[in-house]
């Protein structure tokens, strides 16, 4: 936190996402094209509109290269987001609706933005994490004007000397390239603590924070101090003050490092720490940190940029890569297809659904297709019985006991171990009942939060409501904690919740027996427990759980843990 005599300067307030203090200029990202370039351009001066239509799959296929080459260079959260920008920049729809608008006489530029306008009004009425994608369309209309005006591709620039980089929002390319050895830290005027931004912040352990108002007016090189754990941003500290106190936090983050597992509390109470991981490198990598297993293998990332649907011996393969790793050093909890909404599968998810985020994604899609089930789960049990891990197996987007039994029944019929998401208020609400059919819950914070607070993600406005530490989201987490407790059965995190220190805490107070996280949050986390007793889990618990809202809760289990 920041001290008192700090507190005197000019202070903006966010979102807090990654914990950490940084101090340094400004670096001010503004996504914007030269009017000159745009203005020599013209109508480009094509013979016709087949002419112009070229023009445009020429920077489509370079734009999209681009974002499938930095997605071959990457790992984790941010291959994952790059490959499904790579795929939303040759969606066949935008395409079409540039070609109608150029049917329609309109100049190439003008066309490109009237269809990715349409697509943002589409997506933004849709709510949910369709809304997040009108960011990344945004960022593609610029990558695509950029390339036919004959600029570079905007972006962030990289910094020559250690900065804060501050932004109305990042897309995925901005944040996926950045280099914590020079980026300090990151503040955002828009998005939540669930956005493409926080997300790869938290993987590349830079601090962060999001849903900053006003800091767009923030002049260029103007000194900051950003404290990602509090959510604010002093403008013009004392500069020595402030490098005493990031001097100290790294001191603090630096000590982190000798944390080397296995997850427990203070007395000893055992806590498993696991690793989300998207694909074999990032299995590999995750392999390699003090987790004792994977908590969440997102299967449905690597598709994103298939047409069709893989072989039941290519998946296989694909999933194969994935458990080796961990072969025994512990066990993998494999999600089921995930497609829809914002992930979507060309192979599975429905098109023209009115509100995606509430409608066939997830579970929902084997209901009329149930031989894309069958075949994944027939791959998933071909993988582990090659590898020998041993294999967990839950369902995303459950929201009766009914669909939790036929799925459960499905699974254990292939020797596997069954469980499903907690994400639907509803599951939390029948925890007890949903734990009489399955063998574990895995509850995921980003979207119970949405879905819980009906508010929107990538909705600044609504940060506040989006932020895990809501007491109604806390109260739905521990109804599903006590039922695993009750029924003697594991209950896991596996959102972006069990990335956080403090919540980690009261999380496992409230019953929560694994949090599943990127790799690089393992150490803050498990050091964190490691130093509180769980008694003291219990009462951050009580007090998060009985706080009015998160900065409150935040607040409360600070002033409990600093004690």
């Amino acid at each position: 936190m920041l001290t008192d005599s700090l507190s005197s300067q000019a202070t903006l307030s966010g979102t807090p996402v990654v914990p950490g203090l940084a101090f340094g200029p400004a670096l001010v990202v503004r996504a914007e094209i030269s009017p000159e370039a745009v203005r020599r351009f013209g109508d480009g001066g094509f013979a016709d509109e087949d002419a112009a239509l070229a023009a445009y799959d020429a920077a489509v296929d370079t734009v999209a290269h681009g974002f499938t080459t930095k997605a071959q260079a990457a790992s984790g959260a941010a291959t994952e987001v790059l490959t499904a920008s790579a795929g939303l920049v040759r969606d066949k729809g935008l395409r079409g609706a540039v070609r109608k608008s150029l049917r329609g006489g309109q100049p190439l530029l003008e066309s490109v933005h009237a269809a990715v306008e349409q697509f943002v009004v589409v997506f933004t009425s849709m709510g949910g994490l369709m809304a997040e994608r009108a960011t990344d369309l945004r960022d593609i209309e610029r990558r695509l004007v950029a390339r036919l005006v004959g600029e570079a591709e905007p972006g962030v620039p990289d910094p020559d000397h250690p900065s804060v980089v501050v932004a109305e929002d990042l897309a995925p390319a901005d944040t996926a390239g950045l280099d914590p050895k020079v980026v300090l830290a990151l503040v955002t005027e828009r998005g939540g603590p669930t956005s493409h931004t926080a997300i790869i912040a938290r993987q590349l352990g830079i601090p962060c924070v999001v849903g900053t108002h006003g800091v767009m007016d923030v002049e260029a090189g103007t000194p900051m101090l950003v404290d990602g754990r509090a959510g604010t941003v002093l403008l013009n500290p004392d500069a020595a003050e402030a490098q005493r106190l990031v001097a100290a936090d790294l001191k603090a983050r630096a000590a982190l490092s000798s944390w080397i597992g296995p997850g427990r509390t203070a007395n000893g109470l055992p806590v498993k720490l696991l690793a989300n991981v998207a694909d074999g490198p990032s299995s590999l990598s995750s392999s390699e940190a003090p987790v004792e297993g994977v908590g969440l293998f997102r299967t449905e990332l690597c598709f994103l940029n298939r047409a069709e649907e893989p072989s039941v011996e290519e998946q296989a393969d694909i999933y194969a890569a994935v458990l080796e790793p961990f072969k025994g050093k512990g066990y993998v909890v494999v999600r089921t297809l995930d497609a829809g909404s914002d992930k979507p599968v060309a192979f599975a998810t429905h098109e023209g659904e009115e509100n995606p985020a509430l409608g066939v994604r997830g579970l929902r899609l084997s209901f009329d297709n149930p031989g894309l089930l069958e075949r994944q789960l027939d791959a998933i049990a071909l993988a582990a019985e090659r590898t020998g891990t041993e294999t967990w197996v839950m369902a995303p987007m459950v929201a009766t006991v009914a669909e939790a039994r036929e799925f459960a029944d499905s699974v254990r019929n292939r020797g596997l171990k069954a469980g499903v998401m907690v994400e639907v208020p509803s599951a939390a609400l029948l925890a007890p009942r949903m734990l009489e059919v399955v063998d574990f819950l895995s509850i995921g914070t980003n979207d119970l939060t949405q879905y819980t607070m009906a508010a929107d993600r990538m909705a600044t406005d609504l940060a506040h409501l989006t932020d895990p530490w809501q007491p109604a989201v806390l109260q739905l987490i521990a109804i599903t904690a006590e039922a695993g407790r009750h029924a003697g059965k594991p209950v896991g995190v596996c959102g972006e919740a069990a990335a956080d220190p403090l919540l980690a805490c009261a999380l496992v107070g409230m019953g929560v027996t694994s949090l599943s996280m990127a790799a690089a949050a393992v150490r803050p986390v498990g050091a964190r427990l490691a130093s509180t007793t769980f008694e003291q889990c219990e009462d951050v618990a009580e007090a998060a759980l009985g706080a009015d809202d998160p900065a409150a809760g935040r607040a409360a289990v600070l002033a409990l843990l600093a004690g």
